[in-house]
């Protein structure tokens, strides 16, 4: 985090993509920042939370992504210089205010940071955040490296100030989890002060006969002013290779490092014009580009929108060149580039010529290694027993989707954050079975209470099963509502999420530790599945992950348990249906592995035959 912080111009630091984009952020003189955590873009929120203080700088986990847009579009209306930072599919959520806010506009800068994840890494879609800048006609900025993350972030407000608008900086896995050599310029630290908010009615509040003329400022004259900056700016340039011209491309984003890579190892040369400012395109220096070329091939990652815009370009202004992409099948529609796919591409342009000398295909027989719920995590207990109620189990967005994994199988229908409840309150109206939803306390928070809410008021019969871990725990233990503690580190208000659902309507909320006893857990789920109405049940038991690391800082011994060989009956119930992975077979013999053990003792209770003990405990 110091190197975060360090003051110096002209020093490099080695810096993840999304420190990156943070520290940019400090460089534009930003003082207010929010987020909703989510992979890819969790990193960017993580680091100013630990340099918020000595940053001097405000910075919060939101309770959602439409909030965290709200929040960082008023202090970027009170003149602030903000930052709101969130993963593809939060941009569904803050969508609304989005699209407002481009009509509205903002007195101080402010960048929406949105990481897209072509290929599905950690995101149910692989959505494309372009859509959304030409939806709302907001600029949009397309890094390809760490460097340019910072410097886009910097550059973007600036863009925005000078705008009076938002706008988007777009990252995708491929940038924000890499890391390389960042140039660091000058930033000083500040002490964050209040401002005063200047009224202005007309401006900023949403009344549709002043929408219908901010819509034609934003679409004239502010775009107009875009289009100048895009010509303009240093962040759209032509980079060549070699003095020949065989290739000749438009890219943005990670393909460009691809397509570069490609070309100097294969002695391909050409020039390629990379678009750091993708949207609005430069128009003019695009011409310009198109005019003297047969053919151009355009690379770009998940949907073919730069590809239709610049074939547009050269129709409407007649010329010959022919746009090659995705349409013609050179490059695919889904998942990301690498160095494969880039070489395919361009083989299909120049017969085989390219030779795949570097392959990042494995021709390998790897084992399987699907993701799985952590040793002594206390969603494994819950769905150990839940499985054994017949029922319809939705589930939502969290370290519990892994529940969908077999023996498990507890997740027959995920959608989005918040969506279990929804869906099992359609559920609960269409089918016959039992409804059983499992949702996690941080997106309880995020999106769960309008759909308990809605249960509750249409009767609906159900019940709601809160994996309450006490953190975010999927995207690196940030706080939420629900935890004694802010994004600023401050000591906050522990918001009860029993007392929610029961002010919700709720008339059966319970409260157990899943870890401690199973039939009681047992016994609670059957009571609330047989009430007559929609019942929530808080399943409490901390992240067993966090929850080791810090017996293990207070010099508490991390004890591990084992399998008497002698007990064992071999029925391999600890394996097969419990699965956790701290249990394996050894020549035929049931053993834990102790380096994986995190001493949650659940494995006691389910072995049949008492064949497990603690070591150095009594049997």
């Amino acid at each position: 985090m110091r190197k975060i912080l360090s003051e110096g111009s002209g020093e490099k630091s080695f810096l993840l993509g999304n420190e990156a984009i943070a520290r940019g952020f400090l460089e534009a003189g930003g003082t207010l920042a929010t987020t909703y955590p989510g992979t890819p873009a969790s990193e960017i929120g993580d680091t100013l939370h630990n340099i918020a203080k000595d940053a001097g700088i405000y910075f919060e986990y939101s309770t959602n992504e439409k909030v965290a847009m709200e929040v960082a579009g008023a202090g970027a209306m009170t003149g602030h210089r903000t930052m709101v930072s969130m993963k593809s599919v939060g941009l569904n959520v803050a969508a609304e205010p989005l699209v407002t806010l481009a009509y509205n506009g903002v007195e101080g800068g402010m960048l929406i940071v949105v990481a897209d994840d072509p290929f599905c890494h950690s995101t149910q879609t692989e959505q494309d955040t372009r859509y959304y800048a030409r939806l709302a006609n907001l600029p949009i900025l397309e890094p390809s490296s760490p460097d340019e993350a910072r410097e886009m972030a910097s550059e973007g407000i600036e863009i925005s100030e000078e705008l009076g608008i938002p706008i988007i900086l777009r990252t995708t896995t491929r940038v924000s989890h890499v890391r390389g050599s960042v140039d660091l310029k000058q930033w000083d630290k500040r002490k964050f002060e209040k401002k005063r908010f200047e009224k202005n009615p007309e401006k900023f509040a949403m009344v549709p006969a002043l929408q219908r003329k901010k819509h034609e400022v934003l679409t004239g004259e502010i775009f107009e002013k875009a289009k100048k900056i895009s010509e303009k700016t240093k962040l759209n340039k032509i980079e060549r290779v070699g003095e020949e011209d065989v290739l000749h491309a438009v890219t943005s984003g990670p393909p460009f490092n691809y397509l570069m890579d490609v070309m100097r190892d294969e002695n391909v040369p050409g020039e390629v014009f990379k678009l750091g400012m993708s949207f609005p395109l430069p128009e003019d220096k695009l011409l310009d580009f198109l005019k003297s070329k047969s053919k151009v091939v355009v690379a770009e990652e998940v949907e073919p929108i730069l590809e239709k815009e610049i074939r547009e370009i050269a129709n409407f202004y007649g010329l010959e060149t022919e746009v090659l992409g995705k349409r013609q099948g050179v490059f695919p529609r889904t998942g990301e580039f690498d160095i494969d796919v880039t070489k395919e591409g361009l083989n299909k342009i120049f017969k085989d010529k390219i030779e795949n000398k570097i392959s990042a295909k494995v021709e390998a027989d790897l084992p399987s290694r699907p993701p799985t719920l952590c040793p002594g995590c206390p969603h494994r207990a819950v769905f150990y027993v839940a499985k054994k109620i017949e029922g319809i189990y939705p589930n939502d967005i969290g370290c519990y989707t892994l529940g969908i994994q077999p023996p498990y199988n507890m997740a027959d229908c995920i959608l989005c954050m918040g969506s279990s409840i929804g869906t099992g309150s359609g559920f609960s109206i269409a089918a016959e079975q039992d409804v059983i939803s499992f949702i996690g306390d941080s997106t309880f928070f995020h999106a769960g209470i309008p759909p308990l809410i809605n249960a509750v008021h249409n009767q609906n019969d159900m019940t709601v099963v809160v994996l309450d871990n006490r953190t975010t725990a999927m995207t690196g233990f940030q706080p939420h509502p629900g935890t004694p503690e802010d994004g600023m580190g401050r000591k906050a208000p522990e918001l009860s999420i029993e007392k929610i659902a029961e002010s919700c309507g709720s008339g059966f909320v319970r409260t157990i530790n899943p870890i401690e006893d199973l039939v009681k857990l047992e016994d609670t789920l059957k009571e609330a599945v047989n009430y007559d109405g929609v019942s929530v049940v808080v399943a409490r038991a901390p992240c067993t992950l966090r929850s080791v690391r810090k017996r293990s800082k207070a010099g508490e011994e991390i004890r591990w348990y084992e399998v008497d060989k002698e007990e064992c009956t071999q029925c391999r119930i600890c394996i097969d249906q419990f699965a956790c992975p701290a249990f394996y077979t050894d020549e035929g013999t049931v053993k834990i592995e102790p380096d994986l053990c995190n001493d949650c003792g659940v494995c006691v209770e389910v072995c049949p035959v008492n064949a497990v003990r603690r070591v150095n405990d009594e049997m």
